[in-house]
Protein backbone atom coordinates (compact mmCIF):
# COMPACT_ATOMS: atom_id res chain seq x y z
CA UNK A 1 0.00 0.00 0.00
CA UNK A 2 1.12 3.38 -0.81
CA UNK A 3 1.98 5.90 1.91
CA UNK A 4 2.58 9.67 1.98
CA UNK A 5 4.66 12.04 3.33
CA UNK A 6 3.26 15.00 5.16
CA UNK A 7 4.09 17.28 2.75
CA UNK A 8 2.25 14.53 -0.37
CA UNK A 9 -0.98 14.81 2.46
CA UNK A 10 -1.20 18.21 2.52
CA UNK A 11 -0.82 18.73 -1.32
CA UNK A 12 -3.57 16.22 -1.65
CA UNK A 13 -5.52 17.71 1.49
CA UNK A 14 -5.03 21.16 0.31
CA UNK A 15 -3.92 22.44 2.93
CA UNK A 16 -0.26 23.47 4.10
CA UNK A 17 2.43 21.05 5.61
CA UNK A 18 2.32 23.06 8.78
CA UNK A 19 -1.62 22.38 9.16
CA UNK A 20 -0.73 18.59 8.22
CA UNK A 21 1.54 18.35 10.50
CA UNK A 22 -0.30 19.68 13.45
CA UNK A 23 -3.62 17.18 12.55
CA UNK A 24 -0.50 14.57 12.50
CA UNK A 25 0.43 15.40 15.74
CA UNK A 26 -2.62 15.91 17.55
CA UNK A 27 -3.74 12.32 16.36
CA UNK A 28 -6.38 13.20 14.08
CA UNK A 29 -4.15 10.90 11.63
CA UNK A 30 -2.26 8.41 12.11
CA UNK A 31 1.39 8.14 11.08
CA UNK A 32 4.87 5.84 10.93
CA UNK A 33 8.27 6.26 10.67
CA UNK A 34 10.17 5.16 7.69
CA UNK A 35 13.97 3.91 8.21
CA UNK A 36 15.01 7.34 7.60
CA UNK A 37 12.86 9.03 10.24
CA UNK A 38 10.11 10.69 7.63
CA UNK A 39 6.41 10.88 8.94
CA UNK A 40 4.12 8.69 6.70
CA UNK A 41 0.70 8.55 6.28
CA UNK A 42 -1.12 5.11 5.12
CA UNK A 43 -2.86 5.63 1.85
CA UNK A 44 -5.92 4.44 3.51
CA UNK A 45 -5.55 6.13 6.65
CA UNK A 46 -5.24 9.63 4.38
CA UNK A 47 -8.61 8.39 2.24
CA UNK A 48 -10.41 7.93 5.18
CA UNK A 49 -9.27 10.86 6.59
CA UNK A 50 -9.61 13.27 3.99
CA UNK A 51 -13.64 11.98 3.63
CA UNK A 52 -13.86 12.86 7.10
CA UNK A 53 -12.60 16.44 6.54
CA UNK A 54 -14.44 16.94 3.42
CA UNK A 55 -17.75 16.24 5.15
CA UNK A 56 -16.47 18.43 8.13
CA UNK A 57 -15.97 21.72 5.93
CA UNK A 58 -12.08 21.72 7.26
CA UNK A 59 -10.70 20.61 3.87
CA UNK A 60 -8.57 22.94 1.93
CA UNK A 61 -9.06 24.86 -1.42
CA UNK A 62 -8.33 22.03 -3.68
CA UNK A 63 -8.22 22.74 -7.69
CA UNK A 64 -5.85 22.51 -9.84
CA UNK A 65 -1.94 21.37 -8.64
CA UNK A 66 -0.14 24.57 -9.74
CA UNK A 67 2.34 23.46 -6.63
CA UNK A 68 5.35 23.52 -9.06
CA UNK A 69 6.43 20.27 -8.16
CA UNK A 70 9.37 17.92 -9.93
CA UNK A 71 6.81 14.97 -10.39
CA UNK A 72 4.07 17.16 -11.74
CA UNK A 73 2.85 15.76 -14.85
CA UNK A 74 2.44 17.79 -17.54
CA UNK A 75 -0.63 17.67 -19.74
CA UNK A 76 -2.85 20.00 -22.14
CA UNK A 77 -6.30 18.94 -20.21
CA UNK A 78 -7.62 21.85 -17.47
CA UNK A 79 -9.28 21.12 -14.57
CA UNK A 80 -6.99 18.42 -12.88
CA UNK A 81 -7.52 17.73 -9.17
CA UNK A 82 -4.85 15.72 -7.76
CA UNK A 83 -6.36 13.65 -4.98
CA UNK A 84 -7.01 10.38 -3.39
CA UNK A 85 -8.80 7.27 -4.27
CA UNK A 86 -11.20 6.88 -1.67
CA UNK A 87 -13.62 4.44 -2.55
CA UNK A 88 -13.70 1.58 -5.74
CA UNK A 89 -16.85 0.10 -6.99
CA UNK A 90 -16.43 -2.74 -9.42
CA UNK A 91 -19.12 -4.34 -11.31
CA UNK A 92 -18.60 -7.12 -14.09
CA UNK A 93 -18.04 -4.80 -17.08
CA UNK A 94 -18.68 -1.05 -15.40
CA UNK A 95 -16.58 0.44 -12.20
CA UNK A 96 -17.13 3.62 -10.10
CA UNK A 97 -13.90 5.48 -8.55
CA UNK A 98 -14.09 8.21 -5.72
CA UNK A 99 -11.62 10.86 -5.70
CA UNK A 100 -11.12 13.28 -2.94
CA UNK A 101 -9.54 16.45 -3.63
CA UNK A 102 -9.69 18.67 -0.95
CA UNK A 103 -13.38 19.57 -0.71
CA UNK A 104 -13.78 18.18 -3.65
CA UNK A 105 -15.68 14.52 -4.47
CA UNK A 106 -15.06 13.23 -8.00
CA UNK A 107 -16.81 10.29 -9.32
CA UNK A 108 -15.84 8.62 -12.46
CA UNK A 109 -17.10 5.62 -14.62
CA UNK A 110 -15.38 4.01 -16.41
CA UNK A 111 -14.57 0.45 -17.10
CA UNK A 112 -13.32 -2.48 -14.91
CA UNK A 113 -10.37 -3.16 -17.72
CA UNK A 114 -9.30 0.88 -17.23
CA UNK A 115 -9.33 0.25 -13.36
CA UNK A 116 -7.15 -2.90 -13.23
CA UNK A 117 -5.15 -1.60 -16.00
CA UNK A 118 -4.47 1.66 -14.32
CA UNK A 119 -3.84 -0.60 -10.84
CA UNK A 120 -6.29 1.82 -8.94
CA UNK A 121 -6.83 1.04 -5.25
CA UNK A 122 -7.97 2.80 -2.28
CA UNK A 123 -5.69 5.39 -0.82
CA UNK A 124 -3.73 5.90 -3.79
CA UNK A 125 -3.22 9.17 -5.02
CA UNK A 126 -4.61 10.21 -8.43
CA UNK A 127 -5.72 13.06 -10.87
CA UNK A 128 -9.18 13.58 -11.89
CA UNK A 129 -9.23 15.75 -15.28
CA UNK A 130 -12.42 16.88 -15.68
CA UNK A 131 -13.65 17.92 -19.12
CA UNK A 132 -17.49 19.33 -19.88
CA UNK A 133 -19.62 16.28 -17.94
CA UNK A 134 -16.66 13.69 -18.46
CA UNK A 135 -14.27 12.61 -15.22
CA UNK A 136 -10.75 11.16 -16.44
CA UNK A 137 -8.62 9.38 -14.19
CA UNK A 138 -4.58 9.69 -14.18
CA UNK A 139 -2.40 7.23 -11.75
CA UNK A 140 -0.24 9.62 -10.56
Amino acid sequence: MQSYSIGQAARLLGVSPDTARRWADAGRVATHRDEGGRRLIDGRDLAAFSVELAQSGAGGAGGTSGSGEEDTPYTSARNAFPGIVTAIKLGDVAAQVDIQAGPHRLVSLLTREAVEELGLEVGMQATARVKSTNVHIDRT
